[in-house]
């Protein structure tokens, strides 16, 4: 009978094999145990990764677009919360500029006008409203604050009207320079610094896109903004010691104030609109990430009994071979013989 030796260098190289690649195994297969992902994914699709591929792409625009509809969700959360703020004011000071009228109190007037100056920096602020890096008023100008300061504003609002001939008149101008259209060197022109030519779009769905075109240049935010104008223009002095003429535009401050608050209504409204359009994208998106990550689970994942027997069996190897080499170190001349 032949035998055929193996040296002993080549038998101690033929164990440091064998030891490195079950140690490999027994990573791979802890992983797969672990992760329930098979480490093979080449085998796991049998060499075809286009449905695979398709899957992670599809999972990765699903990303893409939960990021922008949590910033759509941010941005109109911020208008709801603006306009709140808006008509919290507006109901509170119009009412009061009314009253004072009717009481005909040049004291009250003042009082009211005063306050109302106060609430008319808190408007602006409130309209300058920056959101994660962006003005929400601003139209497509998300970068700029749509409205310049309460100052700027005043300082060309009374300019427009200087010279005016009478209290009718002033007033009058004031309504023709806030409702002059782009162009025409009014509000829109002087103190709005925002974007209105293409709106606020965010595309929240595959080929759904939702457009935003609300901003501080709405004709119902500009007749409020117009009232506090007004009353702020009475707290800087404005026909000052003509009682008369002060107490009709307090009526003027507080009419337009309230008319504009009522039109919010429908500014809050649309709004609302916008935010069940994102909410529901939101929804579908959410579920269609998870029907693709189910779809993936399915084509690449582990059988966790599997990957658990065959766990146990290289183990059980590891050991025998661990076992192996120590009683071959163990051998001598004696033994032997």
């Amino acid at each position: 009978m032949n035998y055929i030796s193996v040296g002993d260098m080549a038998q101690s190289f033929q164990l440091r094999q064998h030891n490195t690649q079950l140690k490999t195994t027994l990573s791979q297969l802890s992983q797969e145990v672990a992760s329930g992902i098979k480490q093979d994914i080449g085998a796991a699709v049998a060499g075809d990764f286009s449905s695979l591929s398709g899957i992670n792409r599809s999972l990765s625009m699903m990303d893409s677009y939960k990021v922008v509809t949590t910033e759509a969700a941010l941005t109109t959360d911020a208008m709801q919360e603006t306009l709140g703020v808006i008509s919290s004011l507006a109901e509170d000071s119009g009412t009061t500029l009314l009253s004072a009228t009717t009481n005909s109190s040049p004291t009250l007037i003042d009082v009211t006008a005063a306050n109302a100056a106060v609430k008319f920096d808190t408007l602006i602020s409130a309209l300058n409203t920056n959101v994660a890096s962006r003005y929400v008023f601003s139209g497509a100008a998300t970068d700029t604050a749509p409205l310049a300061d309460p100052e700027d504003i005043l300082s060309a609002l009374k300019t427009e009207i200087s010279g005016a001939p009478s209290v009718e008149d002033a007033i009058a101008l004031i309504d023709s320079w806030f409702s002059a259209p782009a162009g025409a060197g009014g509000f829109v022109d002087t103190s709005y610094r925002g974007d209105d030519s293409l709106g606020l779009s965010f595309r929240i769905a595959d080929g759904e896109t939702t457009s935003i075109n609300s901003s501080a240049s709405d004709p119902r935010l500009r007749d409020v903004i117009k009232g506090f104008a007004i009353a702020s223009l009475i707290a800087d002095g404005l026909y000052e010691g003509d009682q008369g003429a002060r107490s009709m535009l307090s009526a003027a401050a507080g009419e337009r104030i309230l008319s504009g608050n009522s039109s919010l209504t429908g500014l809050a409204a649309e709004i609302g609109s916008k935010q069940g359009e994102i909410a529901d994208a939101q929804t579908r998106n959410q579920a269609e990430s998870t029907s693709l990550k189910l779809a993936r689970t399915e084509l690449i994942s582990a059988d966790p009994y599997e990957s658990a027997t065959a766990l146990e069996a290289v183990s059980t190897q590891l050991e025998t071979l661990y076992t192996l080499t120590s009683r071959l170190s163990r051998l001598s001349l004696a033994d032997y013989l």
